[in-house]
């Protein structure tokens, strides 16, 4: 799905606190609906690089869920806080507008698309990098395609989303397990070694694996994956400036030699594509 091409103002019609992150959601009137995998650059219309202070670029998110509606799309991004850009975003009132360009990057590919063989997909994503978890879930569920979810969280305070992207009726959807490092939740320890017990089985390459969070647990998950020869894609971040090519500020190195912009070659990446994934 290509963007429209330049800036556009969006409105915030909401922004609720969720275990130590936030979910805001904007009001997309001329935007196309995105892809799961997709992301955005995203900046506040007021109190953003104002007196030549910082934030001074745009903030790359992935999207979180997209609602189509008779007005546009209601476009949700789970945030947290942790510098002058994402702080700021956080603080968002209804009402408020937002700079937005995107969608932008490419998605993900269905299960057959990756692997003719297989029989459905295991979704792995780790704190903030559960949200392009929770737009593809859906689209994977709507389409009747096997799956099971994996999320991992580093403490109850660092949990947030969970409730509002994976719960149905009130309760946890029945494909997804947990864990959290200091066993507030599900398995006490990486939410990798939930992924480690499924790729043991005997049926694990007729899966395909989709994975999003952190350095260290992405490459964890590719390592695993070529481990067990099971297919990955890897929803894969790193700071931007543009996000549509021209800075080359997000470049990583491709087993081969070379390198790839992840705004335009990726987000989305397959696993044996990257040499590594570089810890931050």
């Amino acid at each position: 799905m290509s963007a429209p091409f330049g800036r556009r103002a969006c409105e915030v019609t909401a922004n609720v606190s969720s275990g130590g992150y936030r979910i805001f959601s904007l009001r997309d009137r001329e935007g196309p609906n995105p892809a799961p995998g997709q992301f955005y650059m995203l900046a506040s219309e007021r109190e953003w690089g104002e007196g030549g202070g910082r934030p001074y670029l745009p903030r790359a998110i992935s999207v979180a869920e997209a609602i189509p509606a008779k007005d546009g799309v209601r476009l949700d991004f789970l945030v947290e806080g942790v510098g002058p850009g994402t702080d700021r975003l956080c603080e968002l009132e209804a009402g408020e507008r937002v700079w937005v360009t995107g969608p932008l990057g490419n998605s993900f590919s269905t299960p057959r698309e990756v692997n003719p063989e297989s029989a459905g997909a295991i979704l792995i994503g780790g704190g903030i990098g559960i949200a392009p978890m929770a737009i593809w879930r859906r689209y994977l569920v709507e389409r009747g395609i096997p799956l099971r979810v994996l999320l991992g969280f580093r403490n109850e305070a660092h949990s947030g989303g969970l409730n509002e992207l994976f719960c149905a009726g009130g309760s946890l959807c029945p494909d997804v397990r947990l864990a959290s490092e200091d066993g507030h939740a599900g398995h006490q320890g990486y939410v990798t070694d939930l992924l480690a017990t499924m790729l043991a089985g005997d049926d694990a390459t007729s899966a395909v694996v989709y994975s999003c969070g952190p350095p260290a647990m992405l490459e964890a998950v590719r390592a695993l994956c070529a481990e067990h020869d099971v297919a990955c894609e890897l929803a894969m971040e790193s700071p931007m400036a543009c996000g549509f090519g021209a800075c080359f500020g997000c470049a990583v190195p491709k087993p081969d030699g070379g390198y790839m912009r992840l705004c335009v070659d990726g987000p989305v990446v397959r696993g044996d594509a990257v040499a590594e994934v570089a810890h931050a």
